[in-house]
């Protein structure tokens, strides 16, 4: 399995890193949020930026990041606009979601970029390209919050991901059952023992797939998402008790 390293992280390797979304309205709430992380157990930020106010303007935008940077210091930091279709806060066109993208990689400020996968080629072949160009990390991600696909057709959609040139390929589905969430982790194991694969990401949501965030070192997701106090997703857990969890399993299993 390859590993990707962004500033001092290495993604793939060890326990799954945790990642806090930011999830602020204005700047001086985002700004907030970022202080309060840096005495929190977190690897990687994401900005959540479909919930920022000014998420259509490329100054607000190149402002924040830039300020987000200097208070995080090494920290690394995601871009990503979750749109309404995939769970997010704020309605997008297509073409707009590529500028907004395509601006974001160039601002220097972001390490990685989180790109939908039902977004199509057509936009997301330049951003990879854009992307690459800039060494920027991309995510291809896709959620469904209504099911959990079929085994197969969830390891499709991974390989597509990696096919289409993604660093990290990601995934969240929407359990029914207890045996979707059995699912979605024996897909997650299937990809994982495939050599040569990039670092995947996948999560059950709500409260029956709150096992998936806390064991991806056993089944193979390399990062999982916490929160402070509100979640941006059905079932996130409190990011100190996650790394509490986390660092327990990791140490049982290094015996």
């Amino acid at each position: 399995m390859r590993t990707v390293t962004v500033r001092n992280v290495k993604i793939g390797e060890g326990m799954p890193k945790i990642c806090v979304p930011i999830t602020g309205i204005t700047k001086e709430e985002i700004l907030r949020e970022a202080e309060a992380l840096k005495h929190t157990p977190v690897d990687l930020v994401e900005w959540r930026v479909d919930w920022f106010a000014s998420c259509f303007d490329k100054d607000a935008i190149q402002e924040v990041g830039k300020q987000l940077r200097e208070q995080l210091l090494e920290i690394p930091i995601l871009f990503t606009f979750r749109t309404a279709k995939e769970g997010g806060e704020t309605q997008i066109e297509e073409n707009q979601y590529q500028k907004l993208l395509l601006d974001a990689i160039q601002t220097g400020q972001f390490d990685l970029v989180d790109i939908e996968l039902l977004m199509g080629e057509e936009i997301i072949n330049p951003l990879i390209k854009k992307a690459k160009e800039e060494k920027v990390i991309t995510i291809l991600s896709n959620h469904d919050f209504y099911k959990t696909p079929q085994k197969e057709e969830m390891i499709s959609t991974l390989k597509k991901m990696e096919q289409l040139g993604a660093d990290i390929a990601k995934i969240a589905v929407m359990p029914k059952s207890k045996q979707d969430v059995l699912t979605l982790l024996l897909a997650t194991e299937e990809v994982n023992e495939k050599e040569d694969r990039i670092p995947i990401i996948t999560m059950s949501m709500a409260g029956d797939g709150v096992i998936s965030r806390l064991c991806g070192e056993v089944f193979g997701s390399a990062v999982t998402f916490g929160c402070m106090e509100k979640a941006s997703a059905p079932g996130q857990v409190k990011a100190e008790q996650l790394h509490t969890v986390l660092e327990i399993l990791h140490n049982v299993m290094s015996q």
